[in-house]
């Protein structure tokens, strides 16, 4: 080798040779109850995570809010008992160390109230999933008949391209926007995903989805929703759910599946789209990327498919220039 190119190499270094920090947008480690977590503090720890954002699931039901407030008190003691830095603006993130930002996904947590999103972000939180998996008082979720996908009235490819944001669902995104915090839009319509999109004075994200080009699953975007989030400076994380990747679940059957969805949300949304988005501990493992401390060799594998700079924006620029935008 030319010494030139020892020199080159020593100043940037593949990810084999040094690990490559990184952010992931979504985790359920706050309702996964009892068992060995995929993202413990260990494992995140070993997979050199920088920067790890803890949901608070709320789902609906009769003390949504205070199920919520709850949940942010999770978070507070598990960032104590794992020494996470909690963060609510980009001027707080650290070199060292693990930082944590706090969400909620589920709009039922407002319980309808405008009041109930200015409580939540004084609380900490700084990014709100509008839907889950069912309608609530903020829009449409991307099923259009999620209980029938357990009967067979319904399949998982279907897509409620009708139904998109309420009157409140608009009320919220623009409150997001004054107050500072991160529109997700995972788990939304179609229909609500551009409309969230064109409403919204900041940009939007995604924080945990697939590419429906690569795979035909409701839960994974579409080319055009890709390019509407990108167009408008957001970002999509690239989840690690197998169920929305590929129907082959092995390990290297789920390493070819991330790179073709990763391929299929670059060539929609250009490389200042893509983040990770991982949905630990709120899925099965997944063959490729069982935990957290393997993700490294995910970003292994996106650097050789994209080159060490894409993947560096890929692990922890792209997001961070969304917060530092939305949450300055």
């Amino acid at each position: 080798m030319h010494p030139s190119a020892v020199s080159a190499a020593a100043a940037h270094p593949s990810v084999s040779q040094r690990q490559m920090r990184y952010c992931d947008l979504h985790c359920d480690v706050l309702t996964a109850g009892e068992g060995v977590l995929q993202a413990s503090g260990e494992a995140l720890l070993a997979g050199g995570c920088a920067l790890q954002c803890f949901a608070a699931f709320v789902c609906g039901g009769e003390g949504a809010f205070s199920r919520a407030l709850t949940l942010c008190g999770d978070f507070d003691a598990l960032c104590l008992r794992e020494g996470y830095r909690p963060v609510t603006r980009a001027g707080e993130l650290t070199a060292d160390g693990i930082c944590a930002l706090l969400t909620v996904e589920g709009g039922e947590a407002l319980e309808g109230r405008l009041s109930a999103l200015d409580a939540l972000y004084r609380r900490g939180v700084r990014m709100l999933t509008l839907t889950w998996n069912r309608p609530n008082a903020l829009g449409y979720p991307c099923f259009p008949d999620y209980e029938g996908l357990f009967t067979g009235r319904s399949s998982f490819a279907a897509r409620d391209t009708r139904r998109g944001l309420t009157p409140f669902g608009r009320e919220v995104v623009l409150r997001m926007n004054e107050l500072g915090m991160l529109v997700d839009l995972a788990h939304g319509s179609e229909r609500l995903v551009y409309e969230a999109a064109a409403l919204s004075r900041k940009p939007v994200l995604v924080s945990h989805a697939g590419a429906a080009e690569a795979y035909p699953h409701a839960r994974n975007l579409t080319r055009a929703q890709i390019s509407c989030i990108a167009d408008r400076g957001g970002v999509v994380g690239l989840c690690y759910c197998a169920d929305f990747l590929s129907g082959d679940k092995s390990a290297e059957g789920q390493r070819d599946a991330l790179l073709a969805h990763a391929r299929a949300i670059v060539q929609a949304g250009g490389e200042d789209c893509l983040c990770l988005g991982s949905d630990f501990d709120g899925m099965p493992p997944n063959a490729f990327l069982p935990d957290a401390s393997r993700v490294p060799q995910l970003l292994e594998a996106l650097e050789g498919e994209f080159g060490s700079r894409a993947a560096e924006k890929f692990a922890c620029g792209n997001f961070t220039r969304v917060f530092r935008e939305v949450c300055p």
